[in-house]
């Protein structure tokens, strides 16, 4: 995901920004004014009271955020950009958490609980103001979403930043309740990025758009406004919508821009925003009236961090980092991108995986490819969830088959081949932690990343239908539908975007019989319901392919691939053993390999691995999911420890802990109603860990203990 500066004049304005915020290493010059970064276009600005809204729970307080649900829209056809924040956040603040006291909600963790773990915050809301903007090249196309809070307790004396850039494809507010809380509480300003993901949805058939506050307009009335726009004529769009009725197009799939190469970008303008507000607000003015410098590069202490995709960002942005803008990254469970080092050696107990580090693009397609048969392996017949969120059986066995028939299995039986796809996920890097979790993995978040990445990857427009597939709400049969006008109105609030989500569904163009939901789809080729083995043919043969499209997908992936280089700054990485979904054996274990091999001595990163942890902590108390609640632990916990101990480190000298396992108790019990968590089952990170928790490397191998 690596990202030059852009050329030409941008690189110069951006030059001239840190120039006026001062270089590292040169606090003493003396800055005349304060200058708006020249990629930033108009600022909006909102104070909250902190009583009837606020920066971190816009209003509903942590009582709120536990509801059932969030306050609805007065006009459900026309929700205010008020009314769409608040939905924003109450969903986003969710989505990342356990939100069940039992999980540790309000306990642990959550609005109440103040910087040293003690309920003393009451419903936790955070007055202060909001600053939000668009991040573009000037053409409209990019348009990704800034945004900076500055809580009213922000401490002027030490100025700090962190950044909570969106975990997965969510719109802006999609860290608010991981990296944006806990900067808040520590009376820092947060700035945050969409990362040109989110949330932009384009209704081709009323050529209907997004705009920055979630309201929706006229595609043309909107012009450059627009959160996103597909990139058709009118004549192409006429031509598509004949074609295919009701479908839409969505940002992150369909941009044309595979943002994930500017993700490290978006994540350093975010700084750079941030302090450009913070002089604004708090330096005063120059006798002229142009606003004075206070904060600098130099003197603000910047914390990269974020979880997922976010965490992700961070990474990329310490490694693009060359002005010393950030001072230290904490991140958990991060897609870090990189590809297959021969040189490098993985040990996890008995296990030893040479080369094993995989794009996300590789191990998501493999995912896809065989989970479904995988499903129905022995090993997995207690897997996590109920009947309703399960691969349907017969489905998943046609799966089998249809691997069978494409000689992509060799076993007779169904079982058997059960077994083989779960063994091919294993060698290639999946983890028996992870094995429960895997049959809903697949249904609750597998298929939509092969399709959108793969779109990303290749810069594909969304009248390509890569892979026969399209997005579209649903009838009541599965068949491509209008979203309602509700739906629409409300999906800046409710989307995450990456379909499905907010009622939009992943069509199937080309099953048999017509377009149609795709789980439910009949492939062509094998004339069953198998999950739609020829997407998943599909998605798989853009990675190993030769053809064009595959070639401009593998193209794609090389600009966002990671280098290792944090550049000597303090870091910890932190991931659940258990992770099916990021792995651990292709991500975080290679890039901490990757990261001592090309940094050496002057290293400063430490890779923390939790034990009965997973990607989805909102997963664990779900009742549609039982047995994430007496098997899994929140990561969260650790993000939140590991975000302390990088705190403590840059403020106080507190050395990092040292690279480990750290082992917890999961809650046990009968899975649905597992007992109340308890500071038994999450221990501490430990600064002097035993020899038989310790991760070491050398000789160019990551040792992991079992």
């Amino acid at each position: 995901m690596s990202h030059a500066y852009r050329a030409g004049a941008a690189v110069s304005a951006i030059a001239a920004t840190l120039l006026l915020a001062g270089c590292p290493g040169n606090d003493t010059y003396n800055p005349p004014f304060n200058q708006k970064p020249a990629f930033l276009g108009t600022i909006t600005k909102n104070s909250y009271d902190g009583v009837s809204d606020d920066l971190l729970t816009a209003g509903l307080g942590k009582t709120g955020l536990g509801a059932a649900a969030a306050p609805p829209p007065v006009n459900p056809l026309a929700p205010t950009a008020a009314e769409l924040r608040r939905t924003a956040i109450f969903n986003n603040y969710r989505a990342i958490l356990d939100i069940s006291p039992n999980g540790g909600y309000g306990v642990l963790y959550g609005p109440n609980i103040d910087v040293n773990g003690n309920n003393t915050l009451g419903e936790g809301k955070i007055a202060g103001n909001e600053y939000v903007a668009y991040d573009d090249d000037g053409t409209g196309k990019k348009n990704v979403t800034l945004m900076v809070q500055v809580p009213t307790s922000f401490d002027q004396s030490r100025g700090c930043i962190v950044t909570a850039v969106s975990s997965g494809s969510r719109g802006v507010y999609g860290a608010i309740g991981s990296a944006g809380e806990w900067g808040l509480k520590h009376n820092c300003a947060v700035v945050y990025a969409d990362k040109g993901t989110g949330l932009g949805v384009h209704d081709l058939s009323t050529n209907t758009v997004n705009l920055q506050d979630g309201t929706r307009s006229d595609a043309t009335a909107a012009g450059t406004r627009s959160n996103f726009t597909a990139g058709l004529s009118a004549s192409d769009l006429a031509t598509y919508n004949s074609a295919y009725p009701t479908r839409l197009a969505v940002k992150h799939a369909h941009s044309q821009q595979n943002p994930e190469k500017d993700w490290g970008r978006n994540t350093l303008d975010a700084v750079l925003f941030g302090i450009y507000i913070l002089n604004e607000q708090f330096a005063g003015q120059n006798p002229d009236g142009s606003t004075k410098v206070k904060y600098t590069s130099g003197n603000t202490l910047v914390i990269a961090s974020s979880v997922s995709n976010g965490g992700a960002s961070a990474i990329a942005a310490a490694e693009q980092d060359t002005d010393g803008l950030i001072k230290g990254i904490a991140v958990a469970e991060p897609v870090l991108e990189l590809l297959p080092n021969p040189q490098l050696t993985v040990k996890s107990g008995n296990n030893a995986l040479v080369g094993g580090a995989k794009p996300l693009i590789d191990y998501m397609t493999i995912a896809n490819l065989f989970s479904p048969c995988a499903s129905q392996a022995t090993e997995l017949a207690n897997a996590y969830g109920i009947a309703a969120v399960l691969p349907v059986p017969a489905f998943a066995q046609n799966r089998c088959k249809s691997l069978k028939a494409n000689g992509l299995l060799t076993s007779t039986t169904v079982a058997a081949q059960a077994e083989e796809a779960l063994s091919i996920m294993q060698a290639a890097g999946w983890e028996a932690d992870s094995n429960l979790g895997l049959p809903t993995l697949y249904t609750q978040a597998v298929p939509p990343i092969p399709m959108t990445y793969a779109n990303s990857y290749g810069k594909f427009s969304v009248a390509d239908n890569l892979c026969g597939l399209s997005f579209a709400g649903v009838d009541a049969s599965g068949k491509p539908a209008a979203l309602t006008g509700a739906q629409l109105a409300i999906i800046f609030g409710t989307g995450n975007g990456v379909p499905p989500t907010g009622g939009i569904q992943i069509i199937n163009n080309l099953s048999v019989g017509g377009p149609i939901n795709s789980p439910i789809s009949v492939s062509p080729s094998t004339g069953v319901q198998d999950y739609n083995f020829d997407a998943a043919l599909c998605h798989r043969n853009l990675w190993t392919g030769t053809d064009a499209n595959a070639v401009r997908v593998q193209n794609g992936v090389k600009d966002v691939i990671r280098t290792g280089n944090l550049r000597g700054k303090p870091a910890i990485i932190v991931h659940g053993r258990a992770d099916g979904y990021v792995l651990p054996n292709a991500n975080s274990r290679p890039y901490y390999g990757t990261n001592k091999i090309v940094e050496g001595s002057a290293s400063k990163l430490s890779y923390i691995e939790v034990t009965n942890a997973q990607h989805f902590d909102a997963f664990i108390d779900n009742a549609f999911l039982p047995g994430y609640d007496s098997g899994f632990v929140p990561l969260h916990v650790y993000f939140i420890r590991a975000m302390d101990a990088v705190w403590a480190n840059l403020t106080n000298n507190v050395p990092l802990p040292p690279a480990q396992v750290v082992r917890t108790i999961p809650r046990g019990g009968t899975p649905g109603a597992a007992p109340p968590i308890t500071s038994a089952n999450v221990p501490p990170i430990s600064a002097s860990p035993s020899a038989g928790n310790q991760i070491t490397f050398s000789n160019n191998t990551v040792i992991i203990p079992d």
